[in-house]
């Protein structure tokens, strides 16, 4: 099983630079996700561990092996792309196939790989048909199938998933990490959808104009995210600006705007800081009424907006002093509980806040995703 090991690599286009100076290293077997938005450098990313571009800057090494200058084919590396690259002239199960025979397999073990391939990803039964005749979720899955039977020990994947409906989405993304696992794989898959990174990854990398942001296991870029970019990529956040009031051994106490305190338990602050507070959407309660035990951190407001989101529903709160914050509620608390218009209070546990300094560019500029 290979490593892969990207060493102050950068990588530009003319004026663009996709990737700049970025160190990484995927273990062997590792099943790695890329998250970032548009123009992030994730593709770049794969395209360089690929060996289809080179970088300007740095070394790229599989099995601490240089391969700055080593060709595409030499990697021992299958790379879905966005785009399929199928052979047109060649069936569902010989474009399949073609990867198996050129390593020098027997026909007959070829079109067995193959036809497994083909039936993880729901194709059997257009073995016979040619890339043209396929819509263009099959033509994802028939690329997603090649790749699997080409018996390459790195696979690199971009947005693999992405044409399929929701179902087969959901079905498919346990089976590729299952495959990569069984098959002992080391694995890049760049994907834009959050639950898919969380779902599948051993790691997560977050990428942000070429630069990464954060990486760590799904359950570390979700509960410490590093940055205010992070923890607005990945899940639901609210965000409120304020400056440190007053600091205690326990914790601090954050002025936001009007004249709202919320204490959080974090002392190592300074008083006049200026601050940016975040808290999680689920971790944001909202009460009918004051209770004893709710004494701090119980803000006043309206609920002026409700969207389903399936097992939940989002709720969106005017707060008194002029800031809004989204509330999800599971579904079965949430049905009938709560109606726009209504006068309730936004709750958050001092515990549940993450605090980071205030941006250069203000909180709207560090956020922006393109």
């Amino acid at each position: 099983m290979p490593t892969i090991k990207l060493v102050n690599v950068t990588k530009k286009y003319g004026n663009i630079t996709a990737i700049k100076n970025l160190s990484l290293t995927i273990e062997d077997g590792e099943y790695l996700c890329i998250l970032g938005p548009t123009g992030s450098g994730k593709t770049t990313l794969l395209k360089l561990v690929a060996g289809i571009v080179k970088p300007d800057k740095g070394e790229i090494y599989i099995d601490d092996k240089l391969v700055n200058n080593m060709p595409a084919y030499e990697r021992n590396v299958a790379y879905l792309p966005q785009y399929y690259a199928l052979f047109p002239h060649l069936t569902v199960l010989e474009n399949v196939a073609f990867g198996p025979l050129s390593k020098g397999l027997s026909v007959e073990e070829a079109r067995r790989i193959s036809m497994q391939m083909l039936e993880m990803t729901r194709l059997a039964w257009r073995a016979n048909s040619f890339p043209h005749e396929l819509s263009g979720g099959m033509q994802q899955r028939l690329a997603l199938a090649r790749a699997l039977a080409s018996g390459a020990k790195i696979l690199l994947l971009d947005e693999p998933l992405g044409a399929l409906d929701a179902r087969l989405r959901v079905e498919l993304r346990y089976k590729l990490r299952k495959l990569a696992k069984e098959n002992n794989l080391t694995t890049i898959h760049v994907t834009h959808d959050q639950e898919e990174a969380m779902i599948v990854a051993d790691r997560i990398v977050v990428l942000r104009n070429g630069e990464i942001q954060q990486v760590g296991s799904p359950l570390e870029v979700y509960n410490d995210p590093k940055n205010i970019f992070v923890a607005h990529f990945i899940g639901g956040a609210n965000f409120f600006e304020g400056f440190v009031a007053d600091v205690d051994r326990y914790g601090s106490w954050i002025q936001l705007r009007n004249n709202f305190l919320l204490r959080i338990n974090d002392p190592n602050r300074s008083v006049g800081e200026r601050v940016i507070v975040m808290v999680r959407e689920e971790k944001s309660k909202i009460l009918k009424a004051k209770k004893k035990r709710e004494e701090i951190n119980v803000f006043p407001g309206t609920i002026v907006n409700t969207s389903f989101l399936g097992d939940f529903i989002s709720y969106t709160i005017s707060l008194d002093n002029g800031d809004k914050a989204n509330s999800k509620v599971p579904l079965a608390k949430a049905i009938g509980k709560f109606k726009v218009g209504e006068r309730v209070y936004l709750y958050i546990e001092p515990e549940d806040v993450k605090v980071y300094p205030y941006p250069p560019h203000g909180l709207y500029k560090e956020i922006e995703v393109i």
